[in-house]
């Protein structure tokens, strides 16, 4: 059932321009470490090329999938189909997280503007792969939740700076995350 993909292209880039959500997975490498599995939506994925990909991260109550990357870079990201066909996509990669300069910059001219943005997160793509996808529910998106840029809209720079330093400084395993 399952196959392998050299690259995001094709029939692969199709499925995941579709989804309204997907999930990303990062470790760390120490065995009692804490894996961290995040549900992303809106409209912050997009695929760069057929061997990169990128997501605008947005600010949330913790930093775990940045700590990760900083510390050894493996990332999964994960598509479903909630509608239509069945199926799973997963893209594995080596992370990097962008946070200023001109990258930052001229990423962010691909996406929305969110006043939450933290960072974006740039995927070295490596393999990708399908599977059925028989497991996973049929269900309608109704909307995109609001409440998150609700909160950010009258957070002005210096707020979110404060946050990250309150929230995000550091995983759940004590690593260096936000900075």
């Amino acid at each position: 059932m399952g196959r392998v993909y050299e690259s995001v292209s094709g029939g692969v880039r199709q499925f995941i321009e579709k989804q309204s959500m997907f999930f990303v997975a990062t470790a760390p490498l120490a065995s009692d470490g804490h894996v961290n599995l995040s549900p992303k939506g809106l409209d912050t994925f997009r695929i760069i090329d057929d061997h990169t990909v990128a997501y605008l991260d947005l600010t949330g109550s913790g930093a775990e999938t940045i700590a990760h990357i900083n510390e050894n870079g493996r990332i999964t990201i994960m598509f479903c189909a909630f509608s239509g066909p069945p199926r799973i996509v997963r893209v594995y990669g080596t992370g990097r997280v962008i946070r200023s300069g001109d990258e930052f910059a001229q990423m962010a001219e691909s996406f929305e503007e969110f006043t939450a943005t933290r960072s974006f997160v740039v995927v070295d793509v490596d393999r990708v792969s399908d599977s059925c996808g028989y497991g996973v529910p049929l269900m309608e998106l109704v909307e995109d939740r609001s409440r998150l840029i609700e909160w950010a809209a009258d957070k002005t720079g210096d707020d979110l700076t404060a946050y990250w330093a309150e929230k995000n400084h550091v995983s759940i395993d004590g690593l260096p995350a936000v900075q």
